[in-house]
């Protein structure tokens, strides 16, 4: 009987791993995919400008806005998972996610509709927001909570790897519908992989809809140990924790969209790399980055979540110039081994122990709304605005990277002072952090 239970946890702990990353893979496709046609497209179709700096400007505020609305979406759809349950918040986060998405595929542009075409896109990725903002914090408990305390580390690397898939598909989708000729693109072949985002969505429903709750919400459940408030409990009691989380996040987040998504307007707009050059730079080093990922999880688990987290800021803030350096050299080979090394390698330890790091550090009752909150007013600080800031930094100082590269140094000193707070988790007992 002991043989058959232990199988069937296994089954359901594979199970929810799968879950876990679809459902993640599946929201961040969706959400990094305006991200690159924020570089190639909105640019040009919905923020018309005679200034093409400025009209990339605006393109990148409409990338950063959701950034400042996933906290508000994260404290809305945590509440929901810490009161009633992961599995029901992580339905209503993907339809969500899912269906401004293929919206965004069906808007007309400036040149049909005015001004309505900018309004319209942005009211869709404020929306794309919401949804993000509640489902990072679901799908990695789906994966922790489901966890035993010796692989915690690993099953919290599974959902952060449907970042670079989401990313690795979004890109993969540009690159294909970029071997149109540039005006069938630019007149429909962008529109295609937003609506046929639509039957990825009605997969992961599919998926998450046959999962059961976690165990250790059902334990919190049963017990009574239900917050009333949860953004009040974590606040009140995890205040520290939200000030070390939004601090460690900065350097996983503001480096990401500088190595992935800055990257493709600055290759291709500052130094003069083809688009198609650009795109496969960065799908490469998010093919390797997610190979990666799982390793760190599990080497996470032996030696800890703070020596691979801290080794990887210290190599990213070392990498920072010489990145820009070898952009700089015009090279195609080198622009996707610079990529390949900051994105792929050097990035891996740092998001793969995050989420369990973060998991680790708050209580079951208000575990979802602390990872939530600390997580997305990290990103929305870092994330949303590297783009627009380093675009703003080329422009004010004659287009020299320098700067950008301080930035990426400054992100990491900041995330090594908040890691610096936190002692090391993996050994704690996950109901009492």
């Amino acid at each position: 009987m002991a043989q058959v239970q232990t199988e069937v946890s296994k089954r359901l702990q594979n199970k929810a791993l799968v879950a876990s990353l679809v459902g993640s893979s599946i929201e961040w496709f969706d959400f990094f995919l305006y991200g690159t046609m924020a570089s190639l497209v909105f640019n040009k179709l919905f923020f018309p400008s005679t200034d093409p700096t400025v009209g990339l400007l605006l393109s990148y505020l409409s990338f950063g806005l959701p950034f400042f609305i996933r906290p508000l979406g994260g404290i809305i759809f945590s509440h929901i998972g810490d009161k009633i349950g992961r599995k029901k918040t992580l339905v209503l986060t993907l339809s969500l996610m899912g269906g401004a998405t293929v919206l965004i595929g069906l808007l007309p542009d400036y040149n049909a509709i005015g001004v309505w075409a900018p309004i319209l896109l942005v009211t869709m990725r404020l929306i794309q927001g919401l949804g993000i903002g509640g489902e990072w914090g679901g799908a990695l408990l789906l994966a922790v909570e489901y966890s035993g305390k010796g692989r915690r580390g690993f099953f919290g690397s599974i959902p952060q790897m449907g970042v670079p898939i989401g990313m690795l598909l979004g890109t993969l989708a540009v690159t294909v519908m970029s071997s149109l000729p540039d005006e069938r693109f630019m007149s429909w072949g962008w529109r295609v992989p937003f609506i046929l985002s639509a039957g990825l969505v009605f997969l992961g429903l599919w998926i998450r809809n046959g999962l059961d709750e976690t165990p250790a919400f059902q334990a919190a459940r049963e017990s009574g140990n239900i917050a009333k408030v949860p953004i009040i409990d974590t606040f009140r009691y995890h205040w520290k924790s939200v000030l070390i989380a939004v601090g460690a996040k900065v350097v996983e987040t503001g480096p990401f969209y500088i190595f992935s998504t800055f990257v493709i307007a600055y290759a291709t707009g500052y130094l003069g790399y083809d688009r198609v050059t650009a795109l496969n730079a960065v799908t490469i080093a998010t093919l390797v980055t997610t190979i990666m990922i799982p390793y760190m999880g599990k080497l996470s688990d032996k030696l800890g979540r703070k020596p691979l987290y801290i080794g990887g800021t210290i190599l990213i803030i070392l990498y920072a110039f010489p990145y820009f350096y070898l952009l700089s050299l015009k090279s195609g080979v080198i622009l996707t081994i610079a990529t390949i090394i900051g994105l792929g390698i050097l990035w891996a330890p740092v998001t793969a122990v995050l989420g369990t790091m973060f998991s680790e550090i708050f209580s079951t009752n208000v575990r979802y709304t602390g990872v939530t909150v600390g997580y997305q007013l990290g990103a929305a600080l870092a994330g949303g605005t590297a783009p627009l800031i380093a675009t703003a930094l080329l422009a004010a100082f004659d287009n020299s990277w320098v700067p950008v590269a301080l930035y990426i140094v400054l992100t990491g000193v900041i995330s090594l002072i908040a890691i610096g707070a936190t002692k090391e988790t993996k050994d704690l007992d996950l109901d009492n952090p």
